[in-house]
């Protein structure tokens, strides 16, 4: 039977009512990538304060999280995200040409390139990191498992593999000395979940692998959940800038009558409030002074490099590494 909008909207209601939640006037959803989970959890309890003592408002926000890939597909196919929050602009980049449900300028409207907050890319080991692992070069060697998502679904992955390929192509002085720099880590690789939170679940609850690479974020999580007892962060030297952007969905905003709710809702990302738990969830805030200065003593000083810095940007990447056919498909073989 298909549902007319009344009728869902009551069944939004009854949910609501149900789990004993306030009856919201109006509901937004930030469609988001794997790790960001506890931020907004957190975030949207501010916010929904926030936005009740402003306006006098009962609003709900709901969260959806999956590979960044997978994220983007979803709202190309149809799901009507009044904000994206994803991992790398060039997903976004896809919902605004293929879906054409927000301007192709959208990275403009939102300070620091609509970058409230930013991450790196770092190893977690198990304790005593036994198979000494301390460069990217370490997971290329012989008899070290190595845990990262599919670069084809995740974004993480997608940052994961960029750093790797820099490293190479670096060390080794050629493009094609990175692609088989590149091809022996993957070779180490046992099993390619879809996203970040599936190959940190992988790596900790399922106990696969030496090593995994994960966002900066997730790594703290880990020691936070489990201990230092379990695991340890290696920081490489050098490691890529993860640039996560975030943006409001203009079709959709203005057919549910969201606009002004979801143009507040990231922009209190960047307010005191919304910076501070930025940093306490382990991501890098774009305005430092806002964070609590423990929270931010936390994050190792390394040399990061951008994906325009060293790749000229992702269409490029994409088209090189990720597209069918590309780098990846070369190097990888299940």
């Amino acid at each position: 039977m298909k549902l007319t909008q009344p009728l869902k909207h009551l069944l939004l209601a009854l949910t609501l009512l149900s789990s004993g939640a306030v009856l919201a006037d109006r509901t937004i959803l930030n469609v988001s990538y794997d790790p960001t989970r506890e931020l907004y959890q957190d975030f949207n309890k501010e916010f929904i304060k926030y936005w009740k003592d402003k306006t006098g408002e009962d609003v709900n926000v709901q969260q959806s999280h999956g590979g960044a890939g997978k994220q983007t597909r979803a709202v190309i196919d149809g799901l009507e995200a009044d904000v994206v929050t994803l991992a790398l602009s060039y997903d976004i980049d896809q919902i605004a040409e293929r879906a054409r449900v927000l301007p192709k300028d959208w990275q403009s409207r939102l300070p620091n390139n609509s970058l409230p907050y930013t991450s790196t890319i770092v190893f977690l080991v198990r304790h005593g990191n036994p198979k000494a692992v301390k460069n990217w070069d370490d997971l290329a060697k012989e008899g070290v498992s190595v845990i990262t998502p599919n670069p084809k679904t995740s974004g993480g992955a997608r940052y994961n593999y960029l750093a790797a390929w820099a490293f190479g192509e670096k060390a080794y002085g050629s493009k094609n000395a990175a692609k088989e720099f590149v091809k022996k880590i993957f070779k180490n690789v046992p099993v390619l979940d879809s996203g970040a939170r599936g190959s940190t679940t992988t790596f900790i609850q399922r106990g696969i692998g030496d090593v995994l690479i994960t966002w900066e974020n997730e790594a703290f999580l880990a020691l936070k959940e489990y201990g230092a007892g379990e695991f340890e962060i290696v920081v490489p030297p050098v490691s890529i800038k993860a640039e996560t952007p975030v943006t409001v969905v203009d079709k959709i905003v203005k057919k549910n009558g969201t606009q002004d709710l979801a143009e507040a809702y990231l922009q209190y990302l960047y307010t005191p409030v919304g910076q501070k738990l930025v940093a306490k969830h382990f991501y890098r805030p774009s305005q430092p002074e806002h964070a609590d200065p423990e929270d931010l003593k936390r994050f190792p000083k390394l040399e990061l490099f951008t994906v325009n810095e060293r790749f000229g940007g992702w269409a490029q990447v994409q088209k090189e590494h990720f597209n069918d056919g590309g780098y990846f498909d070369q190097i990888y073989a299940p």
